[in-house]
């Protein structure tokens, strides 16, 4: 990866396993990791990084667009999803936005997912679990599933910035889920969006 601004590599692993023993070692802000390497997969080393360090977020930058792996990798908590033939801005927006406790996914990908999500039926939480978020939490969330930023969230409602992180942390919390993006998800298969 290029060198970019705010972004340091504190190190490097040759397949799923060692990078989970280098997270428990250096606990990193964002992994990248592939959903293919030697050992585990990505798919499994993202469960492991993901329970044995909570506050590291986990991208996937893999070649794989495939609508399945996509939703393991979520499922699996990967705060985002991206392909190899990402320009090198898009990586380093990714792992910003991983960083910031926020979710991106390749444009390609991002179709076939929410394309996917709306066929399938279901919600994937209990009905009680969607009562619990206030009228501003579900106007969020719906911003959020449209694929808007905080700031971009916070202008739409006429409330800053930080109203809309605890707004995002406190549904995610009465969610139960790990980022912006399962909770996306969540409220595509409720029919809530």
């Amino acid at each position: 990866m290029l060198a970019q601004h705010g972004i340091g590599v504190v190190g490097e692993a040759s397949d799923g396993e060692s990078g989970v023993a280098l997270v428990e070692d250096v606990t990193p802000d964002v992994v990248v990791m592939d959903i293919s390497m030697p050992g585990i997969s990505g798919i499994e080393a993202a469960r492991r990084v993901r329970s044995r360090s909570p506050s590291t977020r986990v991208i996937m930058l893999t070649v794989s667009p495939d609508p399945d792996d996509v939703t393991e990798a979520v499922l699996a908590g990967a705060s985002g999803y991206l392909l190899k033939d990402a320009e090198p801005d898009q990586i380093a927006s990714g792992v910003r936005a991983a960083a910031a406790g926020a979710s991106l996914l390749s444009a390609p990908v991002a179709a076939q997912i929410l394309d996917r999500v709306r066929t399938s039926h279901g919600s994937i939480l209990p009905a009680e679990v969607w009562s619990r978020l206030s009228e501003r939490e579900l106007e969020v969330l719906k911003l959020i599933a449209d694929g808007r930023e905080n700031s971009e969230i916070a202008e739409e409602l006429f409330i800053s910035v930080q109203t809309v992180k605890n707004h995002v942390s406190s549904l995610l919390a009465k969610l139960e889920v790990d980022n912006r993006l399962q909770a996306a998800v969540a409220a595509v298969r409720a029919d809530l969006i």
